[in-house]
């Protein structure tokens, strides 16, 4: 890979714009695409069409274009995970999503719940979930779980998710519980659509009842919606 492209690969996963790169296989040419724009070489509309489906499916692949055999490789910036709620259902949920490829983030004030202890090599934030959410700065490759019960450090969180592109939004409790949060949210200015983007109650209803067996469920759903969104 020549450096300079190296280079702009390097800067666009930074600042999580996704990337592919278009190698040519007869004429060893390269072209690089960031967001649907060919910043290097030259790609014809047949290859574009190629390149934002593989971005979209967040997979590599080889094709025949008009301009003969290429192979389009996906450097997408990572999964990411916010899990508002240092709670027994995170400790299973962490882990499940680092196991599927999430750079995971647990976000808790209250200093006795968010220990390295009970989440060992998960990234944690102490401050307020608004706050830890501003500085999570959610993307479409981005999911938000608030599993608190509290509306004190669920809302706030939700708040901020529900003016990003986060694929994913989803919050724990009942839907009694669910539709009192509908109404906060609304008073915060949330309209009908943007807070139907929540999952609530969060995860399949798969008759999960221990901490594990909900985190599952909540790690199904938010696969069904990756992949939904990536179809």
């Amino acid at each position: 890979m020549k450096p300079d492209i190296l280079e702009r690969i390097n800067g666009a996963r930074a600042a999580k714009r996704r990337v592919a790169l278009v190698r040519f296989l007869e004429s060893h040419e390269q072209a690089l695409v960031v967001e649907g724009e060919t910043v290097s070489g030259s790609l014809g509309g047949d290859a574009l069409a190629e390149v934002e489906t593989a971005l979209r499916q967040d997979r590599s692949r080889a094709v025949v274009l008009a301009a003969g055999r290429a192979f389009i490789q996906i450097f997408n910036p990572p999964l990411r995970l916010a899990i508002i709620g240092a709670v027994h259902i995170s400790q299973a949920l962490v882990e499940m999503a680092k196991l599927a490829g999430y750079e995971v983030t647990v976000i808790d004030p209250r200093g006795a719940f968010a220990t390295s202890e009970r989440f060992p090599g998960t990234h944690l934030d102490s401050d307020w979930p608004d706050e830890a959410m501003e500085r999570f700065d959610p993307d479409r490759r981005s999911a938000i779980v608030a599993l608190t019960h509290d509306p004190k450090l669920d809302d706030p969180a939700l708040d901020v998710a529900l003016r990003s592109e986060a694929f994913y939004i989803a919050a724990l409790g009942s839907r009694r519980t669910h539709a009192g949060r509908r109404e906060r949210l609304a008073a915060l200015g949330h309209g009908e659509d943007r807070i139907a983007r929540i999952h609530g109650p969060a995860g399949l209803d798969i008759g999960a009842v221990s901490p594990a067996e909900i985190a599952i469920s909540v790690m199904a759903e938010m696969t069904a919606e990756l992949r939904r969104s990536r179809a």
